[in-house]
């Protein structure tokens, strides 16, 4: 009985309550579909195409966060985030933690210049098996920059903060500085500076 009643599910095909059938990548998608989709645009400054798809309501008062912050935030915000050929994430750094989710599309070359002068060079993408990862943390403080990995068509990312991300606690790289201060990779920091 039971096997009869496992053929006949096997046969049925699995629908979404609204009735639509699901399909898994029935048709690639182009860079330009997916900012179309969901609604990307130019992120200012840093660089690259955003939505913001989360912002809390609820908020953190300022004496609850450490010193760093200026004032109240909210308890975390996300992101969409994606690289094409044409575009990269400019050198910056948060003063909180920033979490990388990689969705779709190609590998991402991060480069993170850390407060006690080291540095680290990673690969975000789907391609476990050669060390890339599909969530990254960047520690706040780190100055952190990003590109399409070359030949790359485009990459699909998502951050998530908390506390939240605010304006305030943005600050842009200048490359003069950040070359002086890390010498040895002043070529990929002016790859990702303006």
């Amino acid at each position: 009985m039971q096997h009869r009643a496992a053929r006949a599910l096997s046969r049925e095909r699995f629908f979404l309550p609204s009735g639509a059938e699901v399909r898994i990548f029935a048709a690639v998608l182009t860079a330009d579909a997916v900012r179309k989709l969901l609604k990307l645009e130019p992120l200012p400054v840093e660089g690259g195409l955003f939505a913001e798809t989360y912002r809390s309501a609820q908020r953190l008062p300022k004496e609850l966060l450490p010193k760093c912050y200026s004032g109240e935030r909210p308890l975390a915000t996300a992101i969409y985030y994606m690289l094409t050929p044409d575009t990269f994430s400019a050198m910056h750094r948060l003063k909180g933690d920033e979490v990388y989710h990689f969705y779709l599309g190609d590998p991402v070359e991060m480069l993170m210049l850390k407060p006690d002068g080291s540095a680290e060079a990673i690969l975000i993408g789907q391609d476990l098996a050669a060390g890339m990862r599909v969530q990254h943390k960047v520690c706040g403080r780190t100055w952190q920059g990003s590109r399409l990995a070359p030949g790359g068509k485009f990459a699909l990312m998502g951050t998530t903060m908390s506390p939240g991300f605010d304006p305030a606690d943005f600050e842009l790289g200048k490359r003069d500085g950040l070359s002086a201060a890390y010498p040895m990779y002043a070529p990929l920091i002016a790859m990702l500076t303006r």
